[in-house]
C-alpha cells in the first residue's frame, strides 16, 4: 500500500486542505474526487508540503513526494525527524521559531523565506512559503504545515 492510501494519511490530508482553504481563502489543489483521490493528488503535487505535530520538539508527521525528495528522506525517516532538524545554526533556528510562533498566533503567513538543510547537508533557501496552523474539527490545535514551490540550492 502506498503512503497516500493509508486512512490516517487520508484524514490528515483532508485537515491540511481544509485548514489551508479556510485560512488562505483558496484551495491548495482542486477539491474533486474522494478523500483518497485528494490524498494521492497532494502526495504527488508539483510543490513541497510538510507538516509537524504539537510535541515540545515537533516531529514531522507528513511530507509529500516533493518534500521527501528535497530533504532526501524516506517516509520512516521523515516520521522520526524533528522539524527543527531541517535548520542549521542557532540564528536560523531562532528565526524559524519566531516565524512558527507568529503563525500560531495569527493562523498563517504567506511570504516566508528561510534556509534549510537536507539530510546530506546541502543548504537550500525556501522562497514564498505559506505556513499555516492545523485545527481539527473539534477546534483543537494539531500542528502546522508549510508549502512552497520555489527553492534554490546554496
Amino acid at each position: 500500500m502506498e503512503i497516500w492510501q493509508d486512512l490516517a494519511i487520508i484524514a490528515w490530508t483532508e485537515l491540511l486542505l481544509d485548514n489551508y482553504e479556510r485560512l488562505i481563502g483558496r484551495s491548495l489543489l482542486p477539491r474533486i474526487g474522494t478523500g483518497k483521490e485528494q490524498s494521492k493528488m497532494l502526495f504527488y503535487a508539483p510543490f513541497v508540503l510538510v507538516s509537524h505535530g504539537t510535541q515540545t520538539n515537533p516531529i514531522f508527521n507528513y511530507g509529500n513526494r516533493g518534500a521527501l525528495d528535497l530533504w532526501g528522506l524516506t517516509w520512516p525517516e521523515l516520521l522520526t525527524t524533528p522539524s527543527r532538524a531541517t535548520v542549521e545554526g542557532e540564528e536560523i533556528a531562532q528565526e524559524r521559531q519566531k516565524m512558527l510562533d507568529l503563525v500560531k498566533k495569527q493562523g498563517y503567513i504567506n511570504d516566508y523565506h528561510g534556509v534549510r538543510i537536507t539530510k546530506n547537508g546541502q543548504l537550500f533557501r525556501i522562497e514564498k512559503a505559506i505556513v499555516w496552523n492545523i485545527i481539527d474539527r473539534d477546534g483543537i490545535y494539531c500542528g502546522q504545515a508549510a508549502t512552497f514551490a520555489d527553492w534554490i540550492f546554496l
